[in-house]
């Protein structure tokens, strides 16, 4: 669908709708960045944290809350934890993937050092633990600790696929599943717990996030071949890094020898050649794998938008709904 950009995005009003509850969460993200001993886990943190990030996953978490009628401050403290989760994957994807870029900034492993990275992302994975344990809620803090595990075994399922041309798409949506949809699905469903939901809306926000999740992970995977604004990252970078993302995956379903070999050499073997990105590129457009990708984007937007139907009708689910289309507007 066409956006009218006249109005304001869907992640704007419902940052607008939720900006005293926002508020508190920025509030209790500073508090626990803070350390008395090492000032290096707020400057990285706060690099990362202050770069302009939409607030996406706790504003998933307030929102979901608020549908479900919660009249407490729980809340606040589990989105916290949700961004604290988010940012402490971050800090340690971009060492893995030798990043320099993130969010269209120098990533931290290249101002400061990979040690200072992985050893900040492990302090701020502990303070997200410390705060779910003070919501006193054990479910909470199972759903939370189960997507952490599931986001790592995401990264190293990843790491393992990368360079392997046998990756089947069900692997590459364990792969999604693991390490994005698995926090949009926590942030949603935590929100629904925490306020005593119905197992009914529970699972609607689980399903919503899960879907969420997925398009999202796959428009940037397309992104990365297409280009758009504020993606943050130089178009092919996934074809430099050999990853197996869904387009690559099903134009090597669709090879002929003369492009399964292309794909074994750049791929496989990680011999690139100038021009190779755009032989890529044209392989991919030729196979009609660009437009497959999108249309796949397209129905996970869909599902997410049905799965919002058991929750009270109102301008919230509106705009959660609105969110799901925003996700994938830029390939639109």
């Amino acid at each position: 669908m066409s956006l009218d950009h006249a109005r304001a995005k869907p992640h704007e009003r419902l940052a607008t709708l939720l900006a005293p509850e926002l508020d508190a969460v920025n509030t209790v993200i500073r508090e626990r960045m803070a350390s008395q001993h090492a000032p290096r886990i707020p400057e990285v943190t706060a690099h990362l944290i202050e770069a302009g990030g939409k607030r996406i996953r706790p504003m998933l978490t307030l929102a979901a809350a608020q549908l479900c009628d919660y009249s407490g401050h729980h809340h606040v403290h589990l989105a916290a934890a949700v961004e604290f989760i988010h940012t402490a994957t971050l800090l340690h994807d971009d060492v893995v993937d030798e990043s320099g870029k993130r969010r269209g900034r120098p990533t931290a492993n290249l101002l400061w050092d990979n040690k200072s990275s992985v050893l900040v992302g492990d302090y701020l994975f502990a303070r997200s633990f410390q705060l779910m344990v003070e919501t006193g809620s054990i479910r909470v803090l199972d759903i939370l600790a189960n997507a952490s595990a599931t986001i790592a075994e995401g990264e190293v399922l990843q790491l393992t696929a990368a360079q392997d041309l046998a990756t089947l798409e069900d692997t590459y949506l364990q792969i999604v599943r693991g390490k994005t949809a698995a926090l949009f699905s926590a942030a949603t469903q935590v929100g629904g717990v925490i306020a005593g939901a119905d197992e009914d809306k529970v699972q609607a926000l689980y399903t919503y996030g899960d879907a969420l999740g997925v398009a999202f992970q796959m428009v940037d995977d397309l992104l990365d071949w297409t280009g758009g604004a504020g993606i943050g990252k130089d178009i092919g970078d996934d074809f430099r890094e050999r990853k197996l993302t869904l387009p690559v995956i099903r134009a090597v379903a669709a090879a002929d020898s003369g492009e399964w070999a292309f794909w074994v050499r750049t791929i496989g073997k990680g011999r690139q050649e100038d021009g190779d990105l755009e032989r890529a590129l044209g392989l991919l457009q030729h196979h009609g794998t660009l437009e497959s990708t999108r249309q796949t984007a397209l129905n996970w937007a869909e599902t997410a938008k049905d799965a919002l139907a058991p929750l009270p009708a109102g301008e919230l689910r509106d705009m959660l709904r609105d969110l799901a289309d925003y996700v994938v507007a830029r390939i639109t």
